[in-house]
């Protein structure tokens, strides 16, 4: 780790050194949860690239969704002497021990995409997430909307348990019903943030829910699970988009093919750019000791089939979905 000796050395130039030059010389660690889904791959792609605009040294470790790999990581990062460490938690609890270590160590820890249980908040310098309160709320609004007065029962896909995440998009999701009482969740399953899954649970749903006849929307904590949805829904005869209306959250590239093909209603995204303002935080940080908001917060977006799926679909479709 070099870092003091660069502060010496702009001291003594007496020139501004820009934050490209200050980055070239840290190396940064980064514990990916896996890539149990496209945006989870879009993330890692998205993060090498910013990190490559900033010329970082960067080292990602996949934790193939398991905490003790992440755990594992982060102590390799730390015994490599790393000037900071990303997290992307695979789930909120049980991270203290290891944070210590890191902090012990003066190694600083941004959580990226998902927050830790509360009682560790001291123990990283940022979170760098989008309000998934905010993104569940959005879904339930937009499906309480666009019913009206229509009884509607809702199937719901969850991720991960125990993820924050998915916590928060279920927990956003009730809120945004909760003014209609004609819309209720009627059956609710974790489909594990996965295709495989999300079809998997679906096709019980169907199966519980008369073939499908009584389900009037799906709402899924991520678009993979509802494109496994949309293939189950469409083995069983059904029309997603038409028959069963959906609202998911994410905003991959599939989602937008679904949507232009009318198998698909809406999604809300999460940018897959969490890693550039991480950066940037831990940049201002290294050289001028800027401490950064514990939260910084990503823009999300609502998406329906009036936003020309088809063209969003092409924006997207290279970003490692």
């Amino acid at each position: 780790m070099n870092f003091k000796a660069l502060l010496l050395a702009t001291a003594f130039s007496g020139a501004l050194v820009s934050a490209g030059a200050q980055a070239a010389d840290l190396t940064i660690g980064f514990s990916q949860i896996g890539s149990e889904s496209g945006w989870r791959a879009a993330e890692t792609t998205v993060s090498k690239a910013e990190a490559k605009k900033r010329n970082i040294n960067f080292k990602i470790a996949d934790a193939q969704q398991k905490q003790e790999n992440q755990i594992k990581a982060i102590r390799s990062f730390i015994a490599q002497g790393v000037d900071a460490i990303f997290l992307a938690p695979v789930v909120s609890t049980g991270w203290d021990s290891v944070l210590k270590e890191a902090k012990e160590a003066n190694i600083p820890v941004v959580l990226l995409d998902r927050d830790i249980d509360p009682s560790g908040k001291d123990l990283y310098l940022t979170a760098v997430t989008s309000d998934s309160v905010h993104e569940g709320r959005v879904a339930g609004q937009w499906l309480v909307k666009t019913v009206g007065a229509k009884p509607c029962n809702v199937v719901e896909l969850q991720g991960t348990v125990g993820a924050s995440v998915a916590a928060n998009r279920k927990k956003g999701f009730e809120e945004g019903i909760a003014s209609a009482p004609n819309v209720k969740i009627v059956r609710s399953q974790t489909g594990d943030f996965t295709r495989a899954k999300g079809k998997e649970v679906m096709e019980s749903f169907i199966k519980a829910e008369g073939g499908g006849k009584n389900i009037c929307a799906v709402y899924a904590h991520n678009d993979d699970m509802m494109v496994g949805a949309i293939q189950a829904m469409k083995e069983a005869g059904l029309k997603p988009g038409s028959d069963v209306l959906t609202v998911s959250i994410d905003a991959v590239p599939d989602i937008f093919k679904a949507m232009a093909a009318g198998e698909a209603n809406t999604t809300v995204e999460l940018t897959p750019n969490m890693a550039g303002p991480a950066f940037d935080a831990i940049i201002a940080y290294k050289a001028k000791g800027t401490v950064p908001p514990k939260w910084i917060q990503t823009e999300s977006k609502l998406y329906t089939a009036a936003d020309n799926p088809q063209a969003v679909y092409d924006s997207k479709k290279g970003l490692g979905y």
